[in-house]
């Protein structure tokens, strides 16, 4: 039974890399999933930038017309201070929709950041799973060669009493017992 030990650790080894390695891919894929959700989010918030700017251009337009009526309201003409507010209220409203615009832009960008961040994370446990599997395998590979069933299949060094093949019949019928000191 001793000598079928190296091989079924040799086997358990193979299965452990190919563990390791599926383990590698497997986290690879959790993290390209990320990665297309957040790229999912990027979109979707490019998608919200537009919805917000047309909900403020028409909350703008209500504002405006408000604006006007009270000035028509009052009796007096467009000029002067009621056009200074009006004018005011449109400047102050571009500034907003530059604001809207350029927050939704860094939003959008950290997200695509964070997608590319899960792909080289990803990368990296594919990465570390073959390396394990790599090491797992030579450190099979290192215990099976130093083990007798190894040493013997590769051609090492013979375990002790053992012919080797090497020295010849008449060498062995001369001397069987293998001494060669005096009594």
């Amino acid at each position: 039974m001793a000598p079928v030990l190296p091989y079924i650790a040799v086997a358990s080894s193979v299965m452990q890399a190919q563990q390791q390695n599926a383990a590698g891919k497997y986290n690879q894929s959790i993290q390209n999933r990320n990665a297309q959700i957040a790229e999912q989010e990027a979109q979707q918030i490019e998608k919200q930038k537009e919805f917000d700017l047309q909900r403020f251009d028409q909350n703008i337009q209500q504002l405006e017309g408000q604006t006007i009526t009270r000035i028509a309201k009052t009796g007096a003409d467009f000029s002067g201070t009621g056009l200074r507010i009006l004018r005011n209220n449109a400047e102050q409203a571009e500034v907003e929709k530059n604001v809207i615009t350029y927050n939704s832009k860094v939003a959008a960008a950290q997200r695509r950041e964070a997608g590319n961040m899960f792909r080289i994370q990803g990368q990296f446990a594919r990465q570390a799973g073959r390396f394990a599997a790599i090491s797992t395998l030579v450190s099979a590979g290192t215990t099976f060669a130093g083990s007798s069933a190894g040493k013997s299949l590769l051609g090492g060094s013979k375990p002790a009493g053992t012919f080797d093949g090497a020295s010849s019949y008449g060498q062995y019928a001369a001397n069987p017992t293998g001494y060669s000191g005096s009594f």
